[in-house]
């Protein structure tokens, strides 16, 4: 029974490391946010600045997470075999609930989710040593913490408001002072700035760095006998001042005689100094749970004690973890976050709910998102009652964005947001958590970092009358997420306890391989979705300024289209045939991916006739009519294969066999045209078109006498209602398809000239 524990030691190492990968996957967004999202450095560099703080952080963070062995319950009211079914049950959970949020893409928080694992399963173990003793429901705070697990949740809710309140002030007042001109303005206001984003910073590594590291209890002439944490603290007033005097005059001599852009070093020390928080902070988040077993497996064994006698009080003690296990940990950290593609997925949530520019909204409005847009349109509507005309012209002039010369059609180039606003995202991130690090209060930098950019979005107008319901509801989105991951931490933790408890070896051996499997699972999924977004059939927004560009353009788009319109089409009809629940599934899923692309491309319609000059409007009127006609194709694809698939689920009669030979005759004369279409599309041979079109009159008789014939059925013989209401909808969809398709085609036919040459947008030399 002893080797279990050392088992579980080594399992605990091994998803040690896979929540290493899974926490930087998450917490990447802290610290390359800002600077991914302003473009301000290239990403090559901003991986190095961060790789380094992530090093430097993790080397130098020698302080273990105290809250793993005592934060959250008295170590002292639990035995030995009794502590590592709890950290086991942590760590599967945690591993799982991270890597659920990272394929989510959503952005949550470490600190959170081990906390309330710690809480949930210490909570199980002490109610099943409750129930063994006979003892009181009560009895439980005897087993918890209590006052620090209060603390650290009020601090969490807390940090929500006050970040994004600080993040909204902080920015608008530097837009009023520096507006979107800031280069233009006197290099003493950049250096001002510099100098307080600056001494920010370094003040925020002199707290989360040097606080974390063995040599902060040491105490010299110089610090007044004090030590180096005890100094830092009484006086952190006289240090900030001095921090802004120098970095204030180094500003405006590296601007004024070296022609430094003191914006671009904000960012680059601002993402050192993020890096090195969330590797000092955070990285106790993914091994502090592993180390305490560790080190507890080692006094156990010391002591020759059996494990189910032998008190845990010697967790209660501050024990620091080995510099070595650090480096490996920070090594593991570094080369995560080169290589996830989960970590740039998190990242991009955050930055596209921040972004300046038109973006593709991931998240759907709901009743709260449009009551705050609402309050804050009436609110924004008092202000300008109150405040004076001159002055409010004043204050919008500051907020009006530059016009950047740069392509419409090339939009997705341009910065999410400026540098100024990523200064400032940076440096209020770094003070409010100097701030709470000085006061010892919990907190995560996961929920200040993304607040503080949702402020700064807010306050920065980014938020416009077309986006905003979408931003909120995706801010909305995330922190219910968080308080989401709270719960689900909390209750998965305290189940897998239990299960624990009661199997032991057994049950942890099924749990470390249903973890696996499931992890191998999400990472499986991921993958191909990632493929499915590079995937050769997806479609490609038209960039060409006249007619016949356009039609050289977009052949491969329409070749697609007709390629996945016959396969959706010929899907439904086999998955009516057979009654095959999941090809029709997937066949729906199919044809909802296909409008949505085609959606994407309508919503670039405006960059694409921005782009045009005055004698290219005949590019724009073909090219509307063009996703008009694509959009009737996905619309009755889409719903052919939503009714079809509602027939089968909701377990209706079949088709008779004579109508579902109807819908096949249907269906092979549309494949023989559709497939010839596409050949002439993928060939760019034009003038093939017009055979097909020759077959137009055919395939529509062939319908009419499908529904003729039905109707005929109807009176005489038919029995079913929902057979009869599917099949006429099966027809008139199809004939509804045909029409869209043939009035693509003849379009195409009409217009194609292959004596024109096609012209295209020039791209700047530069570019």
């Amino acid at each position: 029974m002893d080797n279990i524990y050392l088992l579980m030691i080594i399992a605990l190492a091994v998803l040690a490391i896979a929540d290493l990968v899974v926490g930087v996957s998450n917490d990447a967004v802290n610290f390359l946010n800002s600077a991914i999202g302003s473009k301000a450095i290239s990403f090559r560099t901003i991986m190095i600045v961060a790789s380094l703080g992530i090093a430097a952080g993790a080397v130098f963070s020698s302080g273990m997470m105290e809250v793993a062995r005592k934060g959250i319950f008295n170590p002292s009211e639990f035995y030995f075999n009794e502590i590592m079914f709890i950290f086991m049950a942590v760590m599967i959970t945690d591993i799982l609930l991270l890597d659920f949020f990272n394929t989510l893409g959503m952005p949550t928080s470490t600190t959170v989710s081990i906390v309330f694992e710690l809480l949930g399963a210490a909570v199980a173990m002490s109610l099943i040593k409750i129930a063994a003793d006979s003892g009181s429901f009560t009895d439980v705070v005897n087993y918890i913490n209590n006052e620090k697990a209060i603390e650290i949740i009020l601090g969490i809710l807390l940090s929500v408001v006050v970040a994004f309140t600080i993040g909204a002030i902080v920015q608008w007042v530097s837009r009023l002072l520096l507006s979107y001109q800031y280069e233009k303005k006197a290099q003493w206001v950049g250096a001002l700035f510099g100098g307080v984003a600056l001494s920010a910073i370094t003040y925020f590594i002199l707290m989360k760095g040097i606080k974390g590291t063995a040599f902060a209890s040491n105490s010299y002439a110089i610090t007044e006998g004090l030590t180096i944490a005890n100094f830092l603290e009484i006086h952190w007033l006289s240090i900030a001042a001095a921090n802004f005097v120098v970095w204030s005059v180094l500003s405006y001599i590296l601007t004024t005689f070296f022609k430094t852009n003191i914006y671009v070093l904000i960012i680059g020390a601002g993402t050192f100094a993020l890096a090195l928080a969330f590797a000092g902070n955070d990285l106790v988040n993914f091994i502090g749970v592993p180390i305490a077993a560790w080190q507890s497996y080692e006094a156990w064994v010391a002591s020759g004690v059996p494990a189910s006698e032998f008190s845990m009080e010697v967790l209660a003690t501050k024990v620091a973890t080995p510099t070595l296990l650090l480096f490996i940990a920070g090594m593991v950290m570094v080369l995560t976050l080169w290589f996830s593609s989960k970590a740039k997925s998190v990242v991009k949530t955050s930055i596209d709910l921040s972004s300046q520019e038109a973006t593709k909204e991931r998240f759907q409005p709901n009743f709260l998102s449009r009551g705050f847009v609402r309050l804050a349109i009436s609110m924004a509507q008092m202000s300008n009652h109150i405040l004076p005309d001159s002055w409010q012209k004043k204050i919008d002039k500051q907020f009006e964005k530059p016009v950047i010369a740069l392509s419409k059609n090339r939009v997705h180039e341009l910065p999410a947001f400026d540098m100024v606003r990523a200064a400032v995202n940076l440096m209020v991130a770094g003070i409010l958590i100097s701030i709470a690090t000085s006061y010892k209060l919990p907190l995560s930098t996961t929920y200040v970092t993304f607040m503080v950019a949702m402020g700064t979005s807010l306050a920065d107008r980014a938020w416009g009358a077309e986006s905003a319901v979408y931003r909120v509801a995706g801010v909305l989105n995330v922190i219910g997420g968080w308080f989401g991951t709270a719960i689900i931490a909390f209750i998965v933790s305290g189940t897998i306890l239990a299960i624990i408890s009661f199997g032991k070896g057994a049950a942890i051996g099924v749990l470390l391989f249903a973890a696996i499997l499931l992890l191998s699972r999400s990472y499986i999924s991921h993958n191909k979705k990632t493929k499915e977004l590079r995937a050769e059939d997806s479609l490609n927004k038209a960039e060409s300024s006249s007619i016949q560009g356009v039609i050289i353009e977009s052949a491969k788009n329409i070749s697609n289209v007709l390629k996945r319109t016959n396969k959706i089409y010929t899907n439904s009809i086999n998955g009516l045939a057979k009654q095959d629940l999941n090809l029709l599934k997937k066949n729906k899923k199919q044809g909802e991916k296909l409008s949505n692309e085609i959606d994407d491309l309508r919503d670039h319609i405006f960059y694409f006739i921005k782009n045009l000059d005055e004698n290219s409007v005949g590019a724009s009127n073909f090219y509307i009519n063009t996703l008009g006609y694509l959009t009737d194709i996905s619309q009755s694809l889409d719903y052919i294969g939503k009714v079809s698939l509602k027939h089968v689920n909701n377990n209706h009669k079949k088709l008779k066999y004579n109508q579902i030979k109807e819908l096949k005759e249907i269906d092979l004369k549309l494949d023989e045209v559709l497939n010839q279409t596409q050949n002439a599309f993928t060939n760019q041979s034009f003038e093939e078109i017009g055979l097909v079109l020759n077959h137009k009159q055919e395939l529509f008789d062939m319908v009419s006498d499908k529904i003729q014939t039905q109707i005929a059925r109807t009176r005489n013989e038919e029995s079913s209602p929902k057979n009869t209401t599917l099949y006429f909808s099966l027809l008139l969809e199809t004939k509804d398809l045909m029409t869209a398709t043939m009035n693509l085609l003849q379009q195409y036919h009409d217009e194609h000239d292959s004596s024109v040459a096609p012209a295209t947008i020039e791209t700047p030399k530069d570019e």
